[in-house]
C-alpha cells in the first residue's frame, strides 16, 4: 500500500486501517502503519509535538497533549522497529525527543511538576530507547545529557499518583539504564516494591493501595501486568527472580482474563479509558514478548485468535477515526460523554499498545500457530474472586456480573463505569449525557431511585458490601447499596444457566425510608431500523425487528399501548435482542421502553433500554426479581431466531424462595 500522506475521509471515505487482509506479522504490521500515517501532517516543525485534531480541553496543558501526540503512537513504532520491522517516517520521533528534550529549543516539553501528565508518556519514550538503539546511538552526548535531564532527573523526585502511573517512571529508569545513561536504581527498585503492595493474589493488582477496589483494564492490558511482562523481558537477565515473579502473575490471571473476549472478536468494555480500544489485548502479546509459557489448557492458537479477531472487529468500526484519518475520542464513534478529563486528541494512541506482538519474533508460536477458539476448555461460568465479577460465555456473548467496585476520585459517569450490574462484549454500557429523566440518565443493566417524581435519578455507584457468594454451590454476587441515606438495597445478581443461556437474574431487596420511583434496565441495544435507520416501530415478527411494548414517552401512563405489566415484561429486537420481565409475585411493576438520549451508549449512537418501572412507598419493604434477556446477533445467528429464549424464563431458584419468605 503506498504511504498515506494528508490522508482525508469524505463521505465515502474508507480508513486503510479498514482494508488490511489480517493474516500474519507482515498484515499486522501494515495495520499499524495505516495508524502512524495520518498523523504526519500534524507534527511540528521541530517534529517534537504531535497536534491530532479537537480543539478539546483536558485536565493537563496544552503542550502536555501534544507530548501525548508524540509519544503515544512510539508503543507502536518502538514495537515493529524493535521486532525488525520498517517505517518510512521512523526519523520524525527522533527528531522530535531531540528537539523535546531540549531546553533551549521553541518546542521544548518542559519539566514535569508533581502528578503531571508528562510522566506518562515518559513510558513509553523509555520503552523504545530500551528495545530500539537506533535511538539512543543517534543522539550526540548533548542530546543524551538532555534526554537524561528530563526522563530521569526531573522525575525521580516528584511526586505521582499512588497508582500503575509508578511503572512509568520505572520505564523512565529503565530506558537510560539500557543505553548506560544516568538513571537511578534506587527510585526504580523503590517503586517496583511499593508496586508490589497493590498485589492482590491469582495473579491479581489492584490500581491502586488498600481501601480502593479499582481492577479494570489497567490491571491487565493497559498498564499494571503489561509493563510487569516487559520488565520482565527487558531486566530479566538481571533480576530473574523479580522476572519470575511477575510471569507467575501473569501465567495466574491469564486464565481469568480469558473470558473478557468473545468469538466475535469483541471485547467486554468495562471501567474507565475504554477509549484506548484496541489496547484491551495488549496483555496477550505482552505474554509472547516475555516468553511465558502459557497455562494450560490455553495454547498459543487461542491467544493469537484473541488478538487478531479483535483487530478485525475494530476494523468493522468506522466511525472511530476523524475526516483527518486519525484516531477520535470516544470508543465505536467520537463521544464526549464518555471520556475522562484527561483524555487529549492525543489520549486514544495508547491503543498501539496492542502492537507490541510485533517485537515478538516471527518464529514464536504466537505467530506460527493456526488461530483457534477457546471452545468447552474454559469454564462456560466462572467466579473472579478478586475483581467481584462472575464471568459468563453462555448466550453467544461474554458477560461480566459485578458489584464492589468503584473508581478511587470523582470522574464523569463513574456509576456506568463500575456500578452496572453487567457488561456485555455485544452492548456496550450506557453513560448519562444528561441529568434530567430516565432518558438522559440511560440507566442500561442499572437500578435506579428518584424520589422527585422521575426527575432526577441516582444508582449504584459505591457498595457497602459486595462478596461472591455462593447458594447451592453456585456463585452469586452480593452487593449491598445505598442511593439515599435512608434506602437500602440488597442486590444478588445470578449468572446464566445451561438451561437458559441468553438470561440473568438480578434480585433487590429495597428498604425504603421514603417514596421513591424506580427503574430496572436491561442492556441497551440499537434504536434503528434495518434499512432506513429510522427509530423502531412496534415488534414486527416477520422482520424480526422492533420493540414491545412500543416507544412513546418514559413517563407517559396515559398512554397504555407503550406500557405492559411486569410479567409480559419489555423487549427490543434490532442487532440481536434484549428485554426484561419481572418475576417476583407480590409486586405489580411495569413494562416500558426508554428512549435512551443519542450518543449515551458506547458502541450505538442510538439505543433504547427495555426497562420495568415502579414506585415503593415510605416504611414499605420490596422484593424485585428482574429476568433479563439478550441474545446478539452474529455470524451464524439467524434474525428469526433473535427471540427464541424469550418465553422460557428461568425459573426462581427455591434457595431464592426461602430467603424472600424468610
Amino acid at each position: 500500500m503506498a504511504p498515506q500522506t494528508g490522508l482525508v475521509l469524505g463521505y465515502d471515505g474508507i480508513h486503510p486501517f479498514s482494508q488490511v487482509k489480517i493474516t500474519d506479522r507482515a498484515s499486522v504490521q501494515e495495520l499499524l502503519r495505516t495508524l502512524l500515517d495520518p498523523l504526519e501532517p500534524f507534527f511540528s516543525p521541530q517534529k517534537a509535538r504531535v497536534r491530532i485534531p479537537g480543539a478539546t480541553a483536558v485536565r493537563f496543558d496544552q503542550t502536555a497533549s501534544e507530548v501525548e501526540g508524540i509519544c503515544r503512537p512510539l508503543w507502536g513504532l518502538a514495537c515493529l522497529l524493535a521486532g525488525g520491522g520498517e517505517y518510512r517516517g521512523a526519523d520524525w520521533w527522533i527528531q522530535g525527543i531531540r528537539a523535546g528534550t531540549d531546553p533551549e529549543s521553541p518546542e521544548y516539553w518542559g519539566f514535569p511538576r508533581d502528578n503531571d501528565q508528562r510522566m506518562v508518556e515518559m513510558c513509553p519514550l523509555g520503552y523504545a530507547l530500551a528495545v530500539v538503539p537506533g535511538i539512543w546511538q543517534a543522539l550526540n552526548e548533548r542530546e543524551r545529557v538532555n534526554v537524561e535531564n528530563w526522563l530521569g532527573n526531573s522525575i525521580n523526585e516528584k511526586n505521582m499518583p499512588n497508582t500503575n502511573w509508578l511503572w512509568f517512571r520505572v520505564f523512565a529508569n529503565l530506558g537510560l539504564k539500557k543505553n548506560g545513561g544516568k538513571f537511578s536504581q534506587e527510585r526504580l527498585d523503590r517503586d517496583i516494591e511499593h508496586l508490589n503492595g497493590f498485589y492482590r493474589g491469582e495473579g491479581w493488582s489492584n490500581d491502586g493501595p488498600e481501601g480502593i477496589h479499582q481492577m479494570d483494564y489497567y490491571s491487565s492490558s493497559y498498564a499494571i501486568q503489561f509493563l510487569q511482562l516487559l520488565y520482565a523481558k527487558l531486566a530479566g537477565e538481571d533480576e530473574p527472580e523479580r522476572a519470575e515473579e511477575f510471569k507467575k502473575r501473569a501465567q495466574l490471571v491469564a486464565l481469568d482474563l480469558i473470558h473478557y473476549y468473545d468469538n466475535e472478536g469483541r471485547s467486554i468494555p468495562f471501567g474507565r479509558s475504554v477509549g484506548y480500544r484496541f489496547a484491551m489485548v495488549s496483555f496477550w502479546g505482552a505474554m509472547a514478548y516475555a516468553g511465558v509459557e502459557l497455562p494450560k489448557p490455553l495454547t498459543w492458537g487461542m491467544v493469537k485468535g484473541v488478538v487478531l479477531r479483535h483487530l478485525r472487529w475494530w476494523q468493522t468500526q468506522p466511525n472511530i477515526w476523524g475526516s483527518s484519518g486519525t484516531l477520535t475520542l470516544g470508543y465505536s464513534y467520537p463521544n464526549m460523554y464518555l471520556t475522562e478529563n484527561y483524555n487529549s486528541p492525543g489520549s486514544p494512541y495508547w491503543a498501539c499498545l496492542a502492537f507490541i506482538c510485533l517485537a515478538v519474533p516471527a518464529d514464536h508460536p504466537f505467530w506460527t500457530s493456526e488461530e483457534e477458539l477457546p471452545g468447552d476448555v474454559i469454564p462456560k461460568v466462572k467466579e473472579l474472586k478478586h475483581p467481584g465479577h462472575i464471568m459468563s460465555y453462555l448466550g453467544g456473548h461474554c458477560m461480566l456480573l459485578s458489584s464492589g467496585q468503584a473508581c478511587g476520585y470523582p470522574m464523569k459517569g463513574t456509576h456506568a463505569k463500575y456500578g452496572s450490574f453487567a457488561y456485555s462484549s455485544a452492548y456496550g454500557y450506557s453513560v448519562p449525557p444528561g441529568l434530567f429523566s430516565l432518558e438522559q440518565y440511560a440507566l442500561a443493566s442499572q437500578l435506579g431511585f428518584s424520589d422527585d417524581g422521575g426527575e432526577f435519578w441516582k444508582a449504584r455507584r459505591k457498595s457497602e458490601y459486595a462478596a461472591v457468594e455462593h447458594r447451592d454451590n453456585k456463585p452469586v454476587l452480593v452487593s449491598i447499596w445505598k442511593p439515599f441515606a435512608d434506602v437500602t438495597v440488597r442486590t444478588t445478581l445470578i449468572p446464566p444457566e445451561p438451561s437458559t443461556p441468553n438470561w440473568h437474574l438480578r434480585v433487590h431487596k429495597i428498604e425504603a425510608g421514603r417514596e421513591v420511583m424506580t427503574a430496572d434496565g436491561s442492556f441497551a441495544i440499537c434504536n434503528e431500523r434495518t434499512g432506513d435507520g429510522r427509530y423502531l416501530d412496534l415488534y414486527n415478527a416477520e422482520k424480526s425487528e422492533g420493540t414491545f411494548p412500543k416507544i412513546i414517552g418514559n413517563y407517559d401512563l396515559n398512554t397504555p399501548d407503550g406500557w405492559s405489566t411486569g410479567k409480559q415484561g419489555a423487549f427490543a429486537v434490532s442487532k440481536g435482542a434484549v428485554g426484561i420481565k419481572a418475576l417476583e409475585e407480590k409486586i405489580s411493576r411495569s413494562a416500558m421502553l426508554v428512549n435512551a438520549d443519542p450518543n449515551s451508549n458506547l458502541v450505538e449512537s442510538r439505543t433504547v433500554i427495555p426497562t420495568l418501572q415502579h414506585t415503593i412507598k415510605k416504611g414499605e419493604v420490596a422484593w424485585y426479581v428482574s429476568a433479563i434477556y439478550a441474545k446478539p446477533s452474529g455470524e451464524g445467528v439467524p434474525r428469526e431466531t433473535y427471540l427464541d429464549g424469550w418465553d422460557k424464563v428461568p425459573q426462581v431458584p427455591e434457595w431464592l424462595k426461602v430467603e424472600m419468605e424468610g
